[in-house]
């Protein structure tokens, strides 16, 4: 199937871009990769009248720590996160997850910034940003909003942006100290999107929890933020019964269907099993990090 007739606006800078969505806003969709709108265009889910593409702008194509956080440019596309040395010493459970990523034509093209905005569930860079606890960055003529990643998520490929803001940068806390994660994923084949997938991130302060962030992946209608297990973790020693418990609570706060990838039931407990995993793996890296 072929795409409806739209018209195309390739902005020479962010004002330019900003600027057209002020005026067209609620009839446009912003580009950067194209890997989540080509194909909703292709199949008719979407049918913009303006396609604002910002793949070609300058300065939003870098990994850069500053300001306690490391800051991931909004053209930073897949594989640059999967080879960013910044990333692999900052964040790098973002490292293991870039390699989920479906496939290495849409990791070379796909961006991170264009994947969160698409807000698919079953979506692998959502969970990611809820586990670290990532800020999104929303810029418009009338100014700049700093958005937190537990707040950003609406439902399904919704989010809190308006129709004038583009997203300029994500940013991920830096770490404390001694702080891994973990991402886990089931696929039914190589680059498919997650049956489930769990992003587990934590920090320990001697031997006791001091943060935990723990996102789940198409087990309910956005990315979930398992709150309650988190919650569980923090002033805890990570003992096998503590560890047990949180991942119980976090496919408590699951909410699947039944489908051809699995029955509701299923998925919850590989919710289950996979956090208690990731736990046991993330707490395992953090104590490997030099105080």
């Amino acid at each position: 199937m072929f795409p409806a007739a739209f018209d195309y606006r390739a902005p020479a800078s962010l004002q330019e871009a900003l600027s057209i969505l002020k005026e067209r806003g609620d009839d446009a969709k912003v580009m950067a990769g194209g890997q989540s709108l080509i194909p909703l265009l292709k199949l008719r889910f979407a049918r913009p009248e303006l396609v604002v593409d910002i793949g070609r702008l300058p300065s939003m194509n870098n990994v850069m720590r500053r300001g306690g956080h490391t800051a991931i440019g909004a053209l930073v596309r897949h594989v640059d996160v999967e080879n960013s040395k910044e990333l692999a010493s900052s964040a790098p459970m973002m490292v293991e997850a870039a390699r989920w990523i479906s496939d290495p034509l849409v990791r070379n093209r796909g961006t991170l910034a264009g994947s969160v905005c698409h807000a698919d569930p079953a979506g692998d860079w959502g969970s990611v940003m809820l586990a670290f606890g990532a800020e999104i960055v929303a810029r418009s003529l009338s100014g700049e909003r700093v958005l937190r990643a537990d707040e950003f998520f609406e439902g399904p490929f919704a989010t809190v942006l308006k129709p004038d803001e583009v997203v300029t940068e994500v940013r991920i806390p830096l770490a404390n100290g001694r702080a891994g994660g973990a991402y886990l994923k089931l696929e039914r084949k190589v680059g498919d999107f997650a049956t489930v997938a769990v992003a587990v991130q934590v920090q320990l302060e001697g031997e006791k929890v001091s943060r935990a962030g723990i996102g789940l992946t198409a087990v309910g209608p956005r990315n979930i933020k398992a709150t309650d297990a988190e919650r569980s973790l923090m002033g805890q020693e990570p003992t096998d019964r503590v560890i047990a418990e949180a991942a119980r609570l976090a496919a408590e706060a699951a909410e699947p269907k039944d489908d051809v990838r699995g029955s509701a039931a299923y998925k919850k407990d590989v919710v289950r099993v996979f956090v208690q995993r990731g736990l046991k793996t993330a707490i395992g890296r953090a104590r490997e990090v030099k105080s």
